[in-house]
């Protein structure tokens, strides 16, 4: 057993045994196939035969060979040759390379002269010429299907991604667990999420409305009066999409998810009627 492929078979064989042994084996008490004594004994016996019937595939070659007349071996010898030289991977090569020929500068030097400076003929690569072809087909292709067919432009694309992503949206609204929007907002009022809403509050609203509400940058938000709106929807819808165009509140539905802008929204509901220290003017509509 002198080859390699010789190798690749055995393991090839032995791969496959333990392979279809791991998909057949049913037994509780081995997890894995590998840890099974009998599948370990008929893997061995596999090798044992594989390794004699290569052992003796090796054998008979060696004895084939002594036979051979001198004129055998030769004509043996060129047909490997022609056949390594024809291989798949050969005549791949040879189609995106191209030949390699042993001719004289000679014979392909150009005529002219710059300087001193010959020019050989060289050809392109094979694989050169072809990417220019397809090149070249593509651009009738696509010269075809965009601008002489209706084959679709960036707009159409960007309004196909709109579309799908509203579907997507529409499905993430029925199946979240937490989702809610202005339209089917509620007040919350059990002290878990009014706690966390107070949390929210003091680390993304208070540094403008102030810790007690009071207002400072934007408006106070424990009287009566209100810009947007006072229900929980109004709060919730303003906290979500923003405040007044060029007024400073941003929009918060980007950072904050809709679960967490409802314990805000509940949380402003409690300090209504509040007295907080120094409060900012009433600002809006007054809201009974």
């Amino acid at each position: 057993m002198r080859k390699f492929e010789s190798y690749i078979r055995i393991l090839v064989v032995l791969t496959l045994t333990y392979v279809i042994a791991e998909l057949l084996m049913d037994d509780p008490n081995y997890k894995l196939a590998l840890f099974n004594p009998y599948v370990l004994g008929f893997i061995l016996l596999i090798f044992v035969i594989m390794l004699s019937f290569e052992v003796i595939i090796g054998v008979l070659q060696n004895i084939e060979d002594q036979l051979m007349t001198e004129e055998k071996l030769l004509a043996l010898a060129e047909e490997k040759q022609k056949a390594k030289e024809n291989s798949l991977i050969k005549r791949l090569i040879r189609f995106f390379v191209g030949e390699k020929t042993s001719l004289e500068e000679s014979l392909i030097l150009e005529d002219h002269n710059y300087d001193g400076i010959r020019e050989l003929d060289n050809p392109l690569p094979p694989w050169w010429i072809y990417l220019f072809y397809l090149t070249i087909i593509f651009g009738f292709v696509y010269l075809g299907y965009y601008h002489l067919f209706d084959g679709p432009s960036q707009t159409d694309d960007y309004q196909t991604e709109i579309a799908m992503a509203a579907i997507e949206i529409e499905a993430y609204k029925k199946i979240a667990v937490d989702y809610v929007d202005a339209s089917t907002v509620s007040q919350l009022s059990d002290q878990a999420s009014l706690d966390s809403g107070k949390e929210l509050y003091m680390i993304n609203c208070a540094v403008c409305h102030r810790a007690d509400g009071g207002g400072g940058i934007g408006p106070n938000l424990t009287d009566a009066h209100w810009i947007l709106g006072g229900t929980i929807q109004s709060i919730f819808q303003t906290i979500a999409k923003g405040g007044r165009p060029g007024k400073g509140m941003i929009a918060w539905d980007g950072s904050l998810r809709p679960s967490e802008i409802q314990q805000i929204s509940s949380f402003i509901m409690t300090i209504q009627g509040s007295d907080p220290e120094n409060p900012k003017a009433p600002e809006g509509d007054l809201i009974q």
